[in-house]
């Protein structure tokens, strides 16, 4: 099952960042998982949210670009070789790795990965076929 990830593509100026979190906050969502990457210029925060149509109207109306993208959210092991063991899944179908962000949560004894690949149809088929613990929307907030 596939997680929509919003992407937010934000200056990389002072209280840039901030004015965002502030956006989604004031909308009354919870930020569930969150990464950023940046450039000189720009950078891009990567949400996983309680609710996308709510957190994607407050960031327009703050004149931010917002776009969703389909990502795959494993619970793996958190013990060392964890990663490696779904990254090896992946890998054996020559399935490449975008990108990815982990976070843990008190509520369970998994890592929590969110997985950006180029063929997520495919990844989703061989991470479920090799038993690998595919979190949804639903799971994500019961964290």
């Amino acid at each position: 099952m596939n997680v929509k990830q919003l992407s937010v593509f934000i200056e990389n100026k002072e209280g840039r960042l901030k004015n965002a979190v502030n956006a989604v906050s004031q909308a009354e969502v919870n930020i569930r998982a969150l990464s950023i990457a940046d450039s000189s210029k720009y950078g891009i925060l990567r949400l996983i949210v309680s609710d996308n149509e709510k957190a994607t109207a407050a960031l327009k109306k703050e004149k931010f670009t917002v776009k969703e993208t389909d990502v795959i959210v494993v619970g793996i092991k958190d013990e060392p070789n964890g990663l490696n063991t779904m990254l090896e899944i992946l890998e054996e179908e020559s399935i490449n790795v975008e990108y990815l962000y982990a976070f843990v949560s008190s509520k369970t004894d998994e890592a929590i990965v969110v997985v950006k690949i180029e063929d997520c149809e495919g990844g989703l088929k061989a991470l479920k076929d090799a038993g690998a613990n595919i979190l949804s929307k639903e799971d994500l907030d019961e964290l």
